[in-house]
């Protein structure tokens, strides 16, 4: 098994409630920790037999971006779900940030993690 970290992507989306943010799109900052089987690509050195972090990451990209999200919550757990859908991955981890969500705040951000049914 593998950890796979995704750090700091960056990508713009509706995400709230407030009738702004139902107007205009936001950045939000995604990290992505995922654990994933890639003994077949190591004793390979073939893409087609590893976890292919570009492919999944794009589909991220078109998820949060094409979405409207009323919280974080929401969004965060979308993207874990997106994540596990591939057999390879046993955990994942998702933390997503809203930046100046909160007047006196860098960010506010949600951090979610779950294991493949069946594995603990």
């Amino acid at each position: 098994m593998a950890i796979i970290r995704v750090k700091n992507l960056l990508i713009r989306t509706y995400i709230g409630f407030n009738e702004d943010e139902l107007r205009n799109k936001q950045d939000v900052v995604i990290n992505m920790t995922i654990k994933a089987d890639v003994d077949n690509a190591i004793a390979n050195d073939d893409v087609e037999n590893s976890y292919n972090y570009k492919t999944i990451t794009k589909k991220v990209i078109v998820l949060v971006q094409e979405g409207k999200f009323k919280m974080l919550e929401n969004l965060t757990r979308q993207i874990l779900d997106l994540i596990l859908k591939n057999p390879q991955v046993e955990w994942v981890k998702v933390e997503v940030d809203k930046p100046h969500a909160l007047r006196f705040a860098e960010s506010v951000s949600i951090e979610l993690e779950a294991y493949r049914e069946g594995i603990s």
